[in-house]
């Protein structure tokens, strides 16, 4: 990594989460990729799915350090 982009890279980092992902999301649609209607479509149906399962409780979300901490002896075992 060139030393302007590790210097964006920290600054980047000091971003709030939501900040960050909106930044991720502007440089993602500056990539020139095919971009397939279909998937962007499908995963915005997911997202307003999984969004309405948590307002009405039917879902409850899980922090990321705890996801962690549960999958850590599950790989564990898988290893041996």
């Amino acid at each position: 990594m060139g030393k302007a982009v590790t210097s964006i890279l920290k600054d980047a980092l000091q971003l709030s989460d939501s900040e960050r992902a909106q930044l991720i999301d502007e440089l993602l649609t500056t990539l020139e990729v095919d971009r397939d209607d279909d998937v962007d479509a499908a995963w915005a149906q997911e997202v307003a799915k999984r969004a309405s399962e948590i307002a009405e409780g039917t879902v409850v979300p899980v922090i990321w350090d705890e996801v962690k901490a549960r999958a850590r002896p599950v790989f564990r075992v898988i290893g041996k």
